[in-house]
Formats: structure tokens, C-alpha cells, sequence
């Protein structure tokens, strides 16, 4: 489901981040395919000075389909940043890939809480953090990034994952699964 990020990949990736479903909601935008390759190659290095944590997601054939990414790490905590391909939307890849992704960050990597900025306009992806039940609303409750994200309009809303609403999600997940197991032995 993740890899780490490979240049090999980038053909594929390129071809579907310019989708125009796609490009309008990726961070890192590259005009060409060469320019994506540098940002790739980039990206690898940010990640070996410890400056994001960025991951290709993959099908259940190992093929690239998108990008999760955790951006402006600071203070253990970090921007979640996720595209994936427009063939890819509505099949039931963006849950996993970002369990998978959440485990990563705060049971291996050391991460504390996750921030995702999500544009007002971008229904898709509000509708997509409102059905992650570790996600919270944070518009309130972090008013100074809230106010930083959109210091000159209201652009952004601001959920965050923090790592003990993650925890005791995947822990109820762990348990509802070897429950499951046990009724059917």
C-alpha cells in the first residue's frame, strides 16, 4: 500500500498529478515531467535531513497511484499532504493509505499530531477527513495556525489527527478485529 519514494516512478505519478481533478489540490506542482523528477529527487533528500516524510501509495499490484506526504515537520508534528490519481478516486485506497501512513508516523517515526489544511471549496477532501473517526475539526481549538493558514482570507479549514485519538482508534480496530476472529473459531 506505501513505498518509499523512488524517481522510477515518477512517469506514472506525473501523468496522473496533471489530471485537472488532480493538480489543482497537490502541493508540490510540477509543470513538466522533468520538473517532477527534480521535485522527486528533492523530496528524497528533504526526507533524509528530516524535513518531511513523504511515501508513493500504491495498488494492491505494487503500481504507483498517488503521493501522502508529511509536510513542515516541527515540533513532532506535521501537514498532511495526499493526492491520488483520478482513476483511483471513490475505490477505497485514501483510508488505507493513510492508516497505514498514520501508524508509520506515530508508532515508528515519532510524530505527535498530524494537521490537514483543507481548502473550504475542496468537498471531496473535507468529506474524506470527516469520515476518518481520529480526525478532528481544529479550526478552534488551534486558533493560531488556524489564523496562520489564512492570514489573508478565509481559505483553509483545519482538522487535526492526533496521535492518542489515532492510538485508541487503532487499538479498538486491533481488538473489533481479534474478536471477529475468535466468533468465527
Amino acid at each position: 500500500m506505501l513505498k518509499k519514494r523512488d524517481v522510477h516512478d515518477s512517469h506514472v505519478l506525473f501523468d496522473m498529478m496533471t489530471h485537472p481533478d488532480v493538480f489543482p489540490f497537490v502541493r508540490q506542482k510540477a509543470h513538466s515531467y522533468e520538473e517532477f523528477v527534480f521535485v522527486t529527487k528533492q523530496t528524497i533528500e528533504a526526507e533524509e535531513r528530516g524535513e518531511l516524510i513523504s511515501r508513493t501509495i500504491t495498488d494492491e499490484w505494487g503500481s504507483p497511484i498517488g503521493t501522502i506526504n508529511l509536510y513542515d515537520i516541527d515540533q513532532n508534528a506535521g501537514f498532511l499532504g495526499t493526492w491520488i490519481g483520478k482513476d483511483y478516486h471513490g475505490k477505497g485506497y485514501n483510508a488505507p493509505a493513510k492508516e497505514a501512513f498514520f501508524q508509520e508516523l506515530f508508532f515508528e517515526l515519532g510524530i505527535e499530531a498530524v494537521f490537514m489544511r483543507i481548502r473550504k471549496v475542496n468537498i471531496r477532501s473535507r468529506k474524506a477527513a470527516e469520515k476518518l473517526p481520529y480526525a478532528i475539526l481544529a479550526n478552534e481549538t488551534r486558533p493560531a495556525i488556524y489564523a496562520e493558514l489564512n492570514k489573508d482570507e478565509d481559505v483553509y479549514d483545519l482538522f487535526e489527527i492526533p496521535k492518542d485519538l489515532f492510538t485508541l482508534h487503532h487499538m479498538r480496530t486491533l481488538q473489533e478485529t481479534s474478536e471477529e476472529q475468535a466468533m468465527e473459531a
